[in-house]
């Protein structure tokens, strides 16, 4: 199965977040995607994890290290269509750059984000909740 994985996912699981362990349960053996622009997301939210004291430098590293050891495919995305696609959901661009990924692929999305879920709803697209 594939499933395109947004942000909050993969944070949950490199953080140990609670749901880490529904997460991994339910991509066993999945193949997971999302756009290049995944690390580069990763990467601020450390940052903003840093800036607000919620984490030392040591431990982002180590949290990258592990994100790094996820198996992602990553899809390159139209910007173009991306700004389509913000414009009929009303949401930012990154967003529309995973909801674009699971378009193009046939793909159901995973993300603890709500309104993401809304927003891939309304576009018809399958959601695997979490």
């Amino acid at each position: 199965m594939d499933i395109v994985t947004d942000t909050s996912v993969l944070l949950a699981v490199v953080l140990n977040e609670p749901e880490r362990q529904r997460i991994i349960g339910k991509t066993k053996g999945a193949q997971l995607f999302g756009p290049a622009v995944i690390p580069w997301e990763v990467g601020n939210a450390f940052t903003a994890m840093l800036k607000r004291k919620r984490m030392e430098l040591a431990e982002a590293k180590a949290a990258y290290d592990a994100f790094e050891k996820i198996p992602l495919r990553y899809v390159h995305v139209d910007i173009g269509r991306a700004l389509e696609i913000a414009k009929k959901v009303d949401c930012y661009a990154y967003d529309a750059y995973f909801l674009q990924c699971a378009m193009d692929i046939g793909a159901p999305v995973m993300s603890l984000d709500r309104a993401f879920v809304v927003q891939a709803q309304d576009l018809g697209l399958g959601v695997l909740e979490v």
